[in-house]
This record gives C-alpha cells, sequence and structure tokens, in this order.
C-alpha cells in the first residue's frame, strides 16, 4: 500500500453544490482523479452505477458514495463538506457531508480492513459531529486517519473485516460481539427481567461489500450493547467473512440478517427464528431489529430459516416471502439469464472466431477435425455433405484446424445454455438445493428437443419444488441432509420425471412451431419482429423486458440459423442505439444537459458501441418522458432496417468490437446510424419544446 487514503488535498470544505447528487459525484471524481490516483470518467461511471442501485444517502445528514473499479489506480477517499445540503436518497433528508471511498477492482485485504473501520466510525454520531466541526482540511484528515491508524498497525497476524471489527469494538466500546460470556455479563436489568439474555446472531452483506456491510454491523452491535443483548455478527463484505462458529451458532436464539444481497451458508442457521431486512434498516433502525430479534426468539410462530437454507437465494436479500410472486419469478428468471450470459458470450465468440479462421464451413468438420488431428499432423481439406451432395471445406491446413478447435470450444460452451438458464433459475428460487434439479432439468429439456422453453420451465419447476422442501422443519439431524442430497434427490426425480412422461414433447412440438415460424418470416413479417424487437431493447434499457429480448436472441444462436442470427442482431444494433443517441444529444445541444450529463454523454460513445444499453439510464431516470419514447423510436427503427437488410450475428455480446461475426457489416453500421439519429434528433427536440415551455411558465 503506497500513500495514505486520506490527505488535505482529498478534502474541501464549504463546497457549493453544483447541482444534484449527480453533479456532487461529478465533483468528488474530479477531487480524486486530481490526484492522479484514478481515471476521472471511469471513477464517476462507477460511483453513478453504484448510485443508480442503490442510494448512499445516510441517516445523519452523510453520504457515502463508493464503488470498486478498473478505474482506480490506488485506494483513496474524498470528503466533500457542502455549504448546502443536497439529496443522496436518505429518508431523513439531505446530506451535507460526502465521504467518497474509491478502491481499486484488485484491493488487497489490507486496504478493506481500512475502508471497513471507516465504515463503522461513520455510524457514531460523535465522529460525524468532529468532521462538521474541523476547520481546515488538515484536521479532517487527521480526524479519519486517526481512526484508521489501529488498522495500520503491524499485527501477528491479519484478520478480516469482521474479525477486525470485532476486535477493535471489544477494545473501544466494549461490545456484546465479543463473546457470550462477556456478554452475559454485561446484561441490563430490563432484559433479565425477562429471564436469561438470549444470544443473537446477525450477518450484514450490502452489494460492494465496502461501506454498507460494516455500518450496518456497527449499527447492531451498538444497539446490542446499549440492551444488554449478546450479538455476534458476521460480515459477509468483500474482505472476506470469519464464519461463526459451530459453539455460537449453537448457543444462538435467533438470526438477523441485514443484506441486499445473497448471504452465503443458511444452511448453517435451519430452525432458527429469523428477522431480515434490508442492510440500510440495520443501519438507520439497528434497536428495533434487535428488538425484532429477542421478540422472534421466544415466539414459537417466528419466521424461521428453512432447512434448505433459504426461501429465495436469487432475491435481494430480505425481500424474500415480502416479495409477490411475479416478481419472485420475474427475480429468478433473470438470475438465471445473468448466469447464462457467460456461457453464451464464451461460447457464442469461440464460434464466431472459429468461422472467421476456419471458414463458415468449418461447423460441418469441426468435431472430426479437432479430435482427428494435432499441431504435428495438420488437415486438408475435408469432404463434408451439404445440400448440393458432397463439398469441400474451403479451407485446410492449420487455419482449418485452429478454425475447428475454436468451433468445438464455442458449440461446447453453448451446449451448456439451457441447462444453465434452468438450474439458476432454479438457485434463483431456492438457493444451493435447486441447482442440481435444474441443471439436470435443462439437460432433460436439450435431450427432448424442447429448447430454451423448456429450460424455463424446468428452471421454474426445479426451483418451485426444491423451495416448497425448504419450508419443511425436519429434525436437526436431518436438517444437514436436506439441501446436499433429499431435496436434489426428489426434486430431480420430479421435475426429470414430469418432462420425460409429460411435458416434453409437447414443449418440443411447440418449440419447432416457433423455429418453423421465425425461419419462415420474410419481407413486412420480418421487419415487425424487428420494430418489437427494438422496441423491448429501448423500453427499460436493461431491464427486465430489454433482457428478456435479449434472452429470446441468446437462445435461438444455439439453433445456428439465419433467423436466429438476424435476431440477433437487431437486439445488439438495437441495444447499442439508446447510449449512442444521447451521446450525440449531448453533443449537438450542450447547453440542454448539465455538465455531469456531458461528460456522462462522453462516455456513452464507447458503451453504445460496446452494446451496453445501460449507458442511457443516467439521461432516462433524470428525464423518462422525453428520453425512453425517443429512444424506443429510434431502436424500433433500427430493428426494421437490420431484418430488412438481412444482417445476421453469430456473437452475442460486443457490439462494434465483434465485427467480424456479423454480416453485411455496412448494414449493421447503417441501421444503427439511422436509429441513432432518429432518437438524438428526437430526444433533442422534446428536451428543446420542454425547456422553453419552462422559460415561458418563469
Amino acid at each position: 500500500m503506497s500513500g495514505p487514503l486520506l490527505t488535505p488535498e482529498l478534502v474541501r470544505l464549504e463546497v457549493d453544490p453544483p447541482g444534484d447528487k449527480l453533479a456532487v459525484i461529478g465533483l468528488l471524481a474530479d477531487l480524486i482523479a486530481a490526484t492522479g490516483r484514478a481515471d476521472r470518467d471511469g471513477l464517476e461511471a462507477g460511483l453513478l452505477k453504484r448510485e443508480e442501485s442503490f442510494a448512499t444517502g445516510m441517516p445523519g445528514g452523510f453520504a457515502i458514495p463508493h464503488c470498486r473499479a478498473d478505474a482506480v489506480q490506488e485506494a483513496a477517499l474524498g470528503v466533500l463538506r457542502l455549504s448546502e445540503p443536497v439529496d443522496f436518497g436518505s429518508a431523513d433528508g439531505p446530506a451535507d457531508l460526502i465521504i467518497g471511498i474509491a478502491a481499486p477492482a484488485g484491493t488487497d485485504d489490507q486496504h478493506l480492513q481500512l475502508l471497513a473501520q471507516l465504515s463503522r466510525a461513520l455510524i457514531r454520531p460523535e465522529f460525524l459531529a468532529e468532521l462538521r466541526a474541523a476547520t481546515a482540511p488538515e484536521q479532517v484528515s487527521e480526524l479519519v486517519m486517526g481512526v484508521l491508524a489501529p488498522a495500520e498497525a503491524p499485527a501477528a497476524a491479519p484478520a478480516s473485516p469482521a474479525a477486525q471489527s470485532s476486535a477493535d469494538d471489544a477494545s473501544t466500546t466494549g461490545t456484546a460481539a465479543t463473546g457470550t460470556a462477556a456478554a452475559g455479563t454485561a446484561a441490563s436489568a430490563d432484559v433479565g427481567a425477562r429471564g436469561e439474555a438470549p444470544v443473537l446472531l446477525a450477518i450484514t452483506s450490502c452489494p460492494t461489500g465496502i461501506a454498507h456491510t460494516y455500518m450496518a454491523a456497527e449499527s447492531l452491535e451498538n444497539a446490542a450493547k446499549d440492551k444488554g443483548i449478546a450479538l455476534h455478527v458476521e460480515t459477509q463484505g468483500s474482505g472476506g467473512i470469519t464464519p461463526f462458529t459451530t459453539e455460537q451458532i449453537a448457543a444462538a436464539s435467533a438470526l438477523i440478517v441485514a443484506a441486499d444481497v445473497n448471504i452465503s451458508g443458511r444452511e448453517r442457521f435451519a430452525g432458527l427464528p429469523l428477522v431480515e431486512h434490508p442492510v440500510k434498516r440495520a443501519i438507520s433502525h439497528g434497536p428495533q431489529l434487535i428488538d425484532e430479534a429477542v421478540a422472534a426468539a421466544s415466539d414459537p410462530s417466528a419466521s424461521r430459516v428453512p432447512s434448505g437454507g433459504g426461501a429465495a437465494a436469487g432475491e435481494d436479500a430480505g425481500s424474500a416471502g415480502k416479495q409477490s410472486w411475479p416478481r419472485r419469478i420475474q427475480g429468478a428468471v433473470m438470475t438465471g439469464v445473468s448466469y447464462m450470459i457467460p456461457f453464451v458470450a464464451a461460447g457464442g465468440l469461440l464460434m464466431a472466431l472459429g468461422f472467421l479462421i476456419g471458414g463458415f464451413d468449418v461447423a460441418f468438420v469441426a468435431q472430426d477435425v479437432a479430435t482427428g488431428y494435432s499441431l504435428s499432423s495438420l488437415p486438408g481439406a475435408q469432404e463434408y455433405e451439404g445440400a448440393a451432395g458432397m463439398l469441400q471445406t474451403e479451407r485446410a491446413g492449420l487455419a482449418l484446424y485452429l478454425g475447428a478447435v475454436l468451433f468445438t470450444l464455442g458449440s461446447l460452451g453453448m451446449g451448456f445454455l439451457v441447462a444453465a438458464l434452468s438450474g439458476y433459475i432454479a438457485f434463483g428460487l431456492a438457493g444451493r438445493p435447486g441447482i442440481a434439479p435444474g441443471f439436470i432439468g435443462g439437460a432433460v429439456s436439450l435431450a427432448v428437443g424442447a429448447g430454451f422453453l423448456g429450460g424455463l420451465i424446468t428452471g421454474l419447476l426445479a426451483g418451485l419444488v426444491a423451495l416448497w422442501f425448504t419450508t419443511l422443519t425436519p429434525p436437526r439431524w436431518l436438517a444437514g441432509l436436506m439441501p446436499v442430497v433429499i431435496i436434489p434427490l426428489v426434486t430431480t426425480l420430479v421435475v426429470g420425471g414430469l418432462m420425460l412422461l409429460f411435458l416434453g414433447r409437447p414443449l418440443a412440438a411447440l418449440m419447432t412451431t416457433l423455429q418453423d415460424a421465425l425461419t419462415g418470416m420474410s419481407g413486412s413479417s420480418a421487419i415487425l419482429l424487428g420494430v418489437i424487437i427494438g422496441l423491448m431493447m429501448c423500453f427499460d434499457l436493461g431491464g427486465p423486458v430489454n433482457k428478456a429480448a435479449y434472452l429470446f436472441a441468446t437462445a435461438g444462436l444455439s439453433q445456428g440459423t439465419e433467423a436466429a442470427f438476424e435476431i440477433m442482431a437487431a437486439v445488439m444494433a438495437a441495444g447499442m442505439v439508446p447510449p449512442l443517441a444521447m451521446a450525440l444529444s449531448t453533443v449537438v445541444r450542450r447547453r440542454l444537459y448539465s455538465p455531469v450529463e456531458r461528460e456522462n454523454g462522453a462516455t456513452a460513445w464507447l458503451l453504445g458501441a460496446a452494446f451496453i444499453t445501460e449507458g442511457a439510464i443516467p439521461f432516462a431516470a433524470a428525464d423518462p418522458l422525453r428520453v425512453i419514447p425517443s429512444m424506443m423510436t429510434g431502436g424500433a427503427v433500427t430493428g426494421a432496417l437490420i431484418m430488412a437488410f438481412s444482417v445476421g450475428s453469430q456473437a452475442p455480446h460486443g457490439g462494434i468490437f465483434v465485427a467480424f461475426a456479423i454480416s453485411p457489416i455496412w448494414g449493421f453500421l447503417l441501421a444503427i446510424l439511422v436509429g441513432s439519429l432518429v432518437a438524438g434528433a428526437l430526444v433533442t427536440v422534446l428536451k428543446e419544446v420542454g425547456q422553453r415551455r419552462q422559460g415561458a411558465v418563469a
């Protein structure tokens, strides 16, 4: 680790806010980048992405924008004390104290321990008061580094953030989290009046595992200490996990889960009373969560951890049992899609490279060439049976051999597509017990010809059946076998049996009908399909509708038909339009956009070129009624042109960077250009009209 996380150069006091929180984040990125520790645009993009998914405003009038990103070369903190508070999404009001955390993507454990230590300090009112009372940047720097200094001191053996935090608390606050025995001696009179004080466990976790994870732990530990309750906390953060001991779990009376991501190891707590909330609630309402857990410990009807380890491992933690079934199923499908995409990306791009090197007829001979020849024994031109009889491959030698190897690797990867989709949909609903039945169900779906549609069905069936099993409460001696033996075995039997005996053939027939309909699409019907794809891709800019269109296209790639390639091209091209269109608009009419939006527009050029539709989200979030209809119009135009030009893409992702896998490339580029011009012009006109109306009203 090179230098201190915070220096006076990284502190600005009494700053006039340049606008909303997005502008403040831009100013924070300027401050950190000026020290040479990060690329300014990349850091801002990381901070904004984090803010979009999870507001960083906290109770107490402060905010902690933070991210881990490749754009950060050296970990750093940045502090802005605003002259006027700005809304950062906290329920108790705006924030005047902004503490930014920038961590490299490969941050080591020592840095993560320092950041965890700072996060815990920020939950203490006295520390915030000292930061607000400081009169010079040097004082702020000294205060923060004073908190971090104990963690920087050499130790005999490095501890994880969880263990380090507990040790720090033991030495400075005497919290009950340091052990059951110590906590028991601290029990207060009101707890004693109810009998023996319960022992509680708590797990905290947030999406980045840097700040909220440890702030929630600090809040719960402080609340437990005040109430005289024995509490052990497991922080599942980016710096690693120090798990509960067997003795701690055995002595526990209830479990608190404060998390916004899946937590690991739920099966350890089968049968324990459970209190579950988002991580922010633990920060703002720590005492209430402790009270809820104490009440649950003595309530026979309280919710309990299922024997399978969790009701909805694919959902945001804290929402299990509270979301509607449509949202839970939607979340599980999105989990399946997100885990499937790496198979599609790796397999699809390898197949495309195989075509590029070995020629487009390599598919007919790939397996025989890859397994029958070697670098020391290269193949000649190979014969294969085509539509017009026996033909020869156009390439031979090293090119054909390497192309065959790449194509074989890619096709094997694509072969996992349906199984991965099915397995991780089941995982999204039931957690680990659903994985094996889901994967096997997906394999059965492929075997009977039901394709990705069958994979969706088997994933949902496996997840729901496994989820039902997790609601059972077996004896404790049997609980450990449930998630790893009994649930996978019985669920696989049920789902596999249903597919082979009843569902497989009807689903296969439906898939064949759909494929034939798509293959037969031409003329106006194909253009209409392109319009629909374009509208879906641009409707929610990376949300469920966008992902549904993407899943439809990527699943079809494994069929290898021209129609499937055209659908993939329409999806990718339409998805590139929104960021490119917004980038164009910020250049054409700069005055319509804030400085932060103009900087986002500069980044959106690259995001759009790489087929990252989410690059337009900041613009849509700020002005959805003008941006989204404009983007949908441009996307529809692009999708229609792709189909009209019969453009096909054998690559599932990458935008212009996989041009070698797109044909004809001129049609692809022209369709994107026209759609981006249409969307950019429309959003610019709508913003102009809106600004003029506001001026007239003013």
